[in-house]
């Protein structure tokens, strides 16, 4: 074992509250594309269809291109390694929490229960004209939009470019930063607002900060304490193994 893994497991045994706060790298190897980089969405179509004025103004074009790209890669993955680790730190007492910028719920699925959705989540939808609730399982997408029992166009529950982060996502984010003294970050570019500011707060108020990414991002050199340039399943797997989870 190398003597930086063995740090990160030392600090992670000794931290009061760790947390891990996680971006598209995290889910790219369950089958999910990145947003942006090599192999992004953003290469291939053009986010307009997920502003929030063009998703008013057109919705059925907008769930038409939501479809093809959210519904079905999203909607059929399963974690991979490095979800059902972060879940297993949990089970153990040595993660307290994570704050995730992905819509996938993969972390949900593979076990963790403290997860704040930055970003809110692909799996409900909500009624624009009553606000009525619906799990994405009880709707059928064959024809799109989808509707209310009243009537109304359902949105998906994520942040559109040009809405506001959910209040309570944001508030629990927010404090999480503000109260870990361990903070894992794991396949994020840091580059999205308002999600990239939290852990820089973190490493404000006291945190080690870990980042575990193929590639450098803006924490890299930075904020980082550790940094281990590596895909997130490999990682993970590797610390399972070490501290055996």
């Amino acid at each position: 074992m190398n003597n930086e893994l063995q740090q990160l497991i030392t600090w992670l045994k000794s931290a009061r509250y760790a947390t891990a706060f996680t971006g598209a790298g995290v889910s790219v190897e369950s089958g999910i594309a990145p947003f942006t980089g090599a192999g992004g969405l953003w290469n291939q179509y053009d986010p307009k269809f997920i502003e929030i004025n063009f998703f008013l103004s057109d919705p059925k074009h907008s769930w038409q291109e939501m479809k093809k790209i959210f519904f079905t890669d999203m909607d059929e993955a399963l974690p991979n390694p490095a979800h059902r680790v972060l879940a297993k730190l949990e089970q153990k007492g040595l993660l307290k929490g994570i704050i995730t910028q992905n819509i996938d719920g993969l972390h949900q699925r593979a076990g963790s229960q403290n997860v704040q959705e930055f970003h809110g989540t692909i799996h409900t939808l909500s009624c624009l004209h009553c606000g009525r609730k619906y799990r994405l399982e009880d709707i059928n997408l064959e024809e799109v939009p989808p509707t209310c029992l009243c009537g109304g166009v359902l949105k998906p529950d994520f942040v559109f470019y040009g809405e506001g982060i959910p209040p309570r996502a944001y508030e629990n984010s927010a404090d999480m930063a503000a109260g870990t003294d361990l903070m894992i970050i794991v396949g994020t570019a840091g580059q999205v607002m308002p999600a990239c500011s939290l852990p820089l707060a973190a490493k404000e108020h006291g945190a080690k900060i870990v980042e575990i990414n193929p590639r450098p991002s803006a924490y890299s050199g930075h904020i980082t304490d550790l940094y281990f340039p590596e895909p997130a399943g490999a990682f993970f797997t590797k610390l399972a193994q070490a501290m055996d989870l």
